[in-house]
């Protein structure tokens, strides 16, 4: 399915006006069930939507691994995605509401989360340290990967690296959807996150920081700002937290520990 349309529009530029066309980012509604039962309704780029299904079902608890997947089908129009799992699931299921989202900035394709929720997560138990090179490396690789924002301007970014580089690289219109997106995908390819880095384009919510932390991944990257609760979530889930990664620049909101701190003299 293309992701992209062409259209006619109208431009000004330096006080001329000009008829010309323009590459504007497809947006469809997309259902998520499981098991039968009809989970959300997000709106989305369309495509990789079985990592959007299953990287979703992962943020939101009720899928651990692949050995609970029994089924996937995508229907061809993009509209919705049907996952069948294993084991017992109903109760959590039917303890769920359907929800409505939008592609904006807020919190996603879940209600409000406390600090309790943050606190009696698991927290990350990795030890291993990171480069300052690797971040600044590692976003220009990011930038360098988004092609269809450089197309369109309309789309979040988010991907999965280690030291060595970017292992793939997934992109929507909004920020929570290409997190997802990218989760699906290492649940698709068995991928093990705890010595890998998530990277993603926009601001550093609550919510995004619950998704890192339910893949194991002890790094989260983006060139955009954090909020304050999600810095109080990473530092509870002893997640280093990196935001305004920027060339050779970036702060470090939460788990200085798996970086190299040395603090000048001058």
């Amino acid at each position: 399915m293309e992701l992209a349309s062409t259209i006619k529009i109208t431009r000004y530029r330096e006080g001329k006006w000009s008829h010309d066309e323009d590459l504007v980012i497809k947006e469809v509604p997309v259902t998520i069930y499981a098991n039968g039962h009809e989970l959300v309704t997000t709106l989305a780029s369309p495509s990789h939507l079985e990592d959007l299904a299953l990287g979703y079902l992962k943020a939101e608890g009720l899928l651990d691994n692949l050995d609970q997947l029994e089924a996937v089908k995508v229907d061809p129009g993009g509209n919705w995605v049907k996952v069948n799992l294993k084991g017992e699931i109903h109760q959590k299921l039917k303890d769920r509401s359907q929800r409505i989202l939008t592609s904006g900035c807020g919190r996603g394709s879940v209600f409000y989360r406390s600090l309790y929720e943050f606190e009696t997560g698991e927290a990350n138990s990795s030890n291993i340290v990171f480069s300052e090179k690797v971040v600044g490396d590692l976003v220009s690789q990011f930038h360098k990967n988004s092609h269809l924002f450089r197309q369109t301007g309309g789309v979040h970014g988010a991907a999965l690296a280690d030291e060595k580089g970017i292992i793939f690289f997934r992109e929507d219109i909004g920020r929570h959807n290409a997190v997802d997106k990218v989760i699906g995908r290492c649940i698709l390819d068995g991928v093990d996150c705890r010595d890998k880095i998530l990277i993603i384009s926009g601001r550093i919510s609550s919510e995004i920081v619950l998704k890192a932390a339910r893949i194991g991944v002890p790094l989260l990257i983006s060139p955009s700002a954090p909020t304050d609760l999600a810095v109080k979530a990473a530092r509870l889930l002893r997640l280093t937290l990196v935001g305004f990664a920027r060339g050779k620049r970036f702060n470090v909101y939460a788990g200085e520990m798996r970086l190299p701190i040395k603090m000048s003299q001058d």
